[in-house]
């Protein structure tokens, strides 16, 4: 577990069961399930236990569980309780997901077995996806089409999969956190209808209870204007920075917090001339105290002789001096299109595609825009979707600058604004893919 303690897990596995009546490519579009019947020979009833619905989704790639599991997937795909299923037992092992805590690899999954949970590990189409005619067949938005199908396959099947489908609580660390956050912001939308019916999903609902996003990854669109807003001013010798690119970028963040219309808990609109103190006061401030509070006399002594700008209410400019920059601008909609995002919204005969009006130096090509909106969970929130998820465990690296502070921190707020419970933390000195409080996952999950 997060101490180190090696733990035995006995439980039951429903394998590669595809989800769809209707696959594009099953070994894709199909999920395993675990069901723990005991942790360290003390038996456990999970027959009613929350669901954790694990995404091991790396940079918007495909995720195919069978890669996870020895063996073949069964023919079609034995739903549970179908008939004699099989059964796996052994320690828990981390995944190609995991996360980082303490310098060691997590698999949140995993680690939700072992403390008595029902854990499924969907696959899902991704950007990187194309058959052997050259066709290009998981780009956006066919993850997060997937992952609703799964999510029905599931619902359809109350009663029959173990675990209670009312209490599914989706997990996932940058994309991943991106796509589960997407998942819970979207539920129930009418926009991927058509995409589930083309499918053969089950004609059941795809909402969910409750979303851990780790580092998500989103906001595409808006990301690289973030982007430059956070570290438009940081000093980076290893990454090369177009200064008229990063100050052009930087001039679309005040219109786009216009837009959005946040305020913090007090009330007050948030801005792009407050965001800043707002992170700091809100969420890295405390991060760092928890931080120095949890080093013993002498580590913490090291540490604020090394950065003796830590203790009090240090500045925006400290902390990013701290942090660096981590990419070049713009950051996610290469003018290149080298990006992994440009290869997310490419299309079935093209690879890679602008997503941004700035980069794209015009209007969008056929099919973007609606690509976008159906991959960015924030209009969801925004627009107060009825059937979204309304429980939310959001966490990210204080270091971790594969996007900008403000990503999690709007995100958190649009939530806190829209009515949700909403818990939040910044992990300091921590990168990307951190995952530091795990058993806080599991304790939040078992709260719901």
């Amino acid at each position: 577990m997060a101490d180190g303690e090696e733990v035995t897990v006995n439980y039951k596995l429903w394998k590669g069961i595809v989800y769809v009546a209707n696959p594009v490519d099953a070994e894709y579009q199909s999920m395993n399930i675990k069901q723990p019947t005991s942790v360290n020979g003390k038996e456990v009833d999970a027959s009613g236990a929350p669901i954790v619905f694990a995404m091991n989704i790396g940079g918007y790639t495909s995720s195919a569980v069978n890669a996870e599991q020895p063996g073949g997937m069964p023919g079609g795909g034995m739903p549970p309780g179908g008939g004699a299923p099989p059964a796996g037992a052994g320690g828990v092992e981390s995944g190609s997901g995991a996360q980082m805590s303490a310098g060691k690899r997590i698999d949140l999954g995993d680690y939700a077995l072992a403390s008595g949970l029902v854990v499924v590990n969907p696959g899902a189409r991704g950007r990187d996806n194309v058959s052997a005619d050259g066709v290009y067949f998981g780009k956006a938005p066919a993850a997060i089409v997937d992952l609703k199908a799964a999510v029905r396959y599931l619902k359809a099947n109350t009663g029959v999969v173990p675990g209670n489908t009312d209490r599914i609580v989706s997990s996932g660390s940058s994309a991943g956190g991106a796509l589960s956050v997407l998942l819970g912001a979207s539920g129930g939308s009418d926009l991927y209808q058509k995409d589930l019916v083309e499918l053969g999903a089950a004609d059941a609902s795809d909402t969910i209870y409750a979303v851990a996003g780790y580092c998500p990854i989103t906001d595409l669109e808006n990301a690289d204007a973030a982007y430059e807003w956070c570290f438009g001013d940081a000093t980076n010798e290893t990454v090369s920075v177009n200064a008229t690119v990063s100050e052009e970028l930087r001039a679309r963040f005040p219109q786009y917090m216009e837009r959005l219309g946040l305020k913090d808990d007090q009330g007050r609109k948030l801005t792009a001339d407050n965001l800043a103190e707002h992170i700091l006061s809100v969420h890295l401030r405390p991060s760092a105290k928890r931080y120095l509070d949890g080093l013993s006399d002498e580590d913490r002594a090291a540490y604020v002789a090394q950065n003796p700008w830590v203790e009090g209410d240090f500045t925006w400019e400290q902390f990013i001096d701290h942090t660096g920059r981590g990419k070049g601008a713009p950051a996610f909609d290469a003018l290149d299109l080298s990006s992994g995002e440009n290869s997310l919204f490419g299309n079935e005969n093209t690879n890679a595609r602008h997503f941004t009006t700035y980069a794209q130096g015009g209007d969008l090509e056929e099919g973007v825009e609606d690509a976008v909106t159906r991959m960015n969970p924030m209009g969801f929130i925004l627009d107060r979707n009825p059937q979204r998820a309304q429980h939310w465990f959001l966490r990210v690296g204080a270091k971790d600058t594969d996007t900008s502070f403000s990503i999690v921190s709007n995100l958190a707020s649009a939530l806190s604004n829209a009515g949700d419970a909403v818990d939040t933390s910044y992990y300091w000195d921590a990168g990307h893919g951190a995952n530091e409080d795990p058993d806080a996952f599991i304790a939040w999950v078992k709260s719901l």
